[in-house]
């Protein structure tokens, strides 16, 4: 299957997964990072936690980085026309192949992209772009339940393999050379208001231009399905916010 349509679906939306302003900004406080933090943003997407970032933030200076030109090119927009683009930086660059330094960065973000490595190598790989008593913010889609139902793990089983419980997670943490501050389920609404409400109105749009394209049609099925089994089994799975320090 050609995937290429997927960046077509999540084009001009403000976000590319669950999430919200309000969520960034707690994640931050939790952590509470210096005020002038250098803040590398993996996965950034159309960068909005980006610009909730630089806006909770006032000094902070902030890397955001996506493989795909056309968010970064609409975060870079949006960020001039709130007068933060002098303290973001977009970079089209891989997540698995950074071009930094060891130890650029007081603060790694990513909400909802470390799935495209996988967990326990983006703790493992991120881990050297931290200073020592760096912070780690990120979240990962997880089991709520060790029994979840049939119909919807049989749909992860496909969409998602590696995808386990807390408690797991939390191991991989600690084997990675982490400690965890705190972890918290991302909220409904946040899945809702900020993700599928507006993915939805743009499917239903893509779809009547989309019919006769069987590659596009899977995709929308596919997100379709997605969208239904979470309004069907959100209890057994979602979200969970990890936020987390470095060792040493």
């Amino acid at each position: 299957m050609d995937n290429s349509f997927i960046f077509t679906l999540f084009e001009g939306l403000d976000r590319q997964g669950p999430g919200s302003d309000a969520c960034t900004r707690r994640m931050f406080d939790i952590l509470s990072p210096p005020e002038n933090s250098r803040i590398l943003d993996i996965g950034c997407g159309a960068g909005s936690q980006t610009l909730a970032l630089a806006r909770h933030c006032r000094k902070c200076r902030i890397t955001a980085v996506d493989i795909h030109q056309s968010y970064l090119d609409a975060l870079r927009t949006r960020a001039d026309s709130e007068g933060l683009g002098g303290r973001i930086t977009t970079l089209r660059a891989s997540m698995d192949d950074l071009p930094f330094a060891p130890g650029s960065f007081d603060v790694i973000w990513s909400e909802g992209s470390v799935f495209i490595i996988g967990f326990e190598k983006g703790l493992s790989y991120w881990k050297k772009f931290l200073r020592e008593g760096g912070s780690l913010a990120l979240s990962e889609m997880v089991w709520f339940t060790n029994h979840p139902p049939e119909e919807v793990a049989a749909f992860m089983q496909e969409a998602y393999p590696p995808m386990t419980t807390v408690p797991e997670c939390e191991r991989m943490i600690q084997n990675a050379g982490y400690q965890v501050v705190t972890s918290f389920r991302l909220p409904e609404d946040a899945w809702w208001k900020g993700f599928y409400d507006p993915l939805q109105v743009k499917m239903e749009r893509l779809g009547k231009g989309y019919a006769d394209t069987s590659d596009a049609r899977a995709i929308l099925d596919m997100t379709q399905k997605e969208i239904d089994l979470f309004r069907k089994y959100s209890d057994h799975y979602g979200y969970q916010v990890f936020l987390l320090r470095k060792n040493g």
